[in-house]
């Protein structure tokens, strides 16, 4: 059997291998995140010319391609992909460590901090809370990030998340902040005119305003029934892809739809809206506010869920006690 004969002198060797390999994966997993070589440079504080040399490097250590350039963009190749997935974890592990010494040293709530959070919540809920957020924690950076889909918290850098519903991800702590209400509501003007449903089955009897899912399948109603989940999927009617839309629709008069707590509570204060079957709204969803689990948690992202979790049920979403039946 043939052995690759042991360098005369291991050290300088794996010395000189490390040098060259972070180097080039450094600049590398930049250009990833900031999509471009010239956006990884200032990143980096360095020149554009030397985040290509070190990538250069990096490709020719590994034989391979890790990007498609063009004149107009920057693309990672399969084997690029691949190789980005593989390095990613080390990277994550390393940036802890730092942050993690750091706050040992400091003890100073800082650094950059990304949050996700559905376009509703996050817009009604979160963006205003987030004012007063900086104004506690200023050596803090926020950054917003809002969509109505699942978030990938290493692929996408986020260090934070509000999610609602039902959770299932045993890879991610979840502390839920409030439950998650889901009330059907009606304007009075549409109340004078249609009344109100006085049983779940008299629902297909009213014009309902419905949502449209990112995934394309319509927002199925939820019910709590002597401790039973039952689902309703209303009539095709008036559609819209955007809760706030179908929000505004209801105060119109236009029809019913079942919305979020976080909502309808300050309408349903007012008088603008009128809480239907309040005694079968479900009880089993929450708010909450998603990280992932590690062994130490960043001091930014425990003032935050800390700080945003009071804020949060400070503002009396929990609108069934005073609405229901």
């Amino acid at each position: 059997m043939h052995h690759a004969p042991i360098p005369s002198d291991p050290g300088n060797l794996l010395a000189a291998t490390f040098a060259t390999t972070y180097t080039g994966v450094v600049a590398f997993i930049a250009v990833v995140h900031e999509g471009s070589f010239a956006r990884a440079a200032d990143r980096l504080g360095i020149g554009r010319s030397a985040v290509s040399r070190s990538i250069r490097k990096l490709e020719t250590q590994l034989d391979t391609r890790l990007f498609t350039r063009t004149t107009r963009s920057t693309a990672l190749t399969g084997e690029g992909s691949l190789f980005y997935a593989s390095c990613q974890p080390g990277v994550q592990g390393i940036v802890q460590a730092v942050e993690e010494m750091r706050d040992l040293r400091t003890g100073v709530p800082r650094g950059q901090l990304r949050i996700a959070a559905a376009t509703g919540f996050g817009r009604s809920i979160v963006a205003p809370l987030l004012r007063e957020f900086r104004a506690a924690y200023p050596d803090i950076a926020t950054e917003l990030v809002v969509a109505d889909r699942p978030v990938d918290f290493t692929a996408e850098g986020i260090d934070v998340a509000f999610r609602d519903g039902r959770l299932e991800d045993s890879q991610v702590v979840a502390r839920q902040v409030i439950p998650m209400q889901m009330l059907v509501c009606a304007a009075p003007a549409y109340v004078a005119r249609h009344g109100v449903p006085a049983t779940l089955d008299e629902l297909a009897l009213h014009a309902c305003v419905n949502l449209r899912l990112p995934s394309g399948r319509m927002h199925e109603w939820e019910f709590a029934v002597d401790g039973v989940v039952r689902k309703w999927l209303p009539q095709p009617g008036n559609t819209f892809n955007d809760a706030e839309l179908v929000l505004q629709a209801v105060l119109a008069g236009d029809g019913i739809a079942q919305l979020a707590g976080y909502q309808v509570c300050a309408h349903l204060r007012s008088g603008q809206l009128v809480a239907c079957l309040p005694q079968y709204a479900p009880d089993d969803r929450g708010h909450y506010l998603c990280y992932l689990n590690r062994r130490h948690l960043p001091a930014r992202i425990r003032v935050f869920v800390d700080d945003m979790t009071a804020r949060i049920r400070e503002l009396d979403l929990h609108c069934i006690t005073t609405f229901g039946a």
